[in-house]
């Protein structure tokens, strides 16, 4: 099963999916809002499509980790989100993740009209990359660490 990354915007959502492992994420499509009902049904599409069985969804906390406005409205969209499509959300912190992504495209040298049309699916990508990071199982011990090192046999 796959995990859908939302940026939830006051325009727009961006949505990422990641891959069938849960390894990488990738960009999907940019939603752009309507009302609570024609959003729903989009994201059910979705999760239809992509077999997905959970959301991460982008909390914008303020830089000094405390919550405002957007904040409350994204939880607001989470708890519609969680009451009518049934699956498990996850509120994953975003801070800067609109400023990666746009630093990104810029770095790619995207025309500012490409960059316009994908920065929300980027930043969902952002998210939900984070996140996937974030829960993968530690390393097998195939890391190479200097400090581990013992040239005695």
């Amino acid at each position: 099963m796959r995990t859908l990354g939302l940026d939830y915007g006051t325009k727009t959502i961006g949505v990422a999916a990641s891959d069938g492992l849960g390894l990488t994420a990738q960009t999907v499509t940019t939603i752009r809002r309507t009302n609570l009902k024609a959003d729903l049904a989009a994201l059910k599409e979705l999760v239809r499509e992509y077999e997905a069985d959970r959301f991460v969804v982008g909390l914008p906390l303020n830089m000094d980790g405390s919550e405002g406005p957007r904040a409350e409205a994204t939880r607001k969209f989470v708890e519609a989100l969680t009451e009518v499509l049934g699956l498990p959300v996850e509120l994953w912190d975003e801070r800067l993740s609109t400023v990666a992504a746009q630093r990104t495209l810029l770095e790619a040298d995207v025309s500012r009209a490409k960059r316009r049309e994908v920065i929300d699916q980027m930043a969902a990508q952002f998210i939900l990359q984070g996140w996937l990071d974030a829960k993968r199982p530690p390393s097998s011990g195939d890391d190479y660490h200097p400090d581990d090192y013992d040239p005695e046999p």
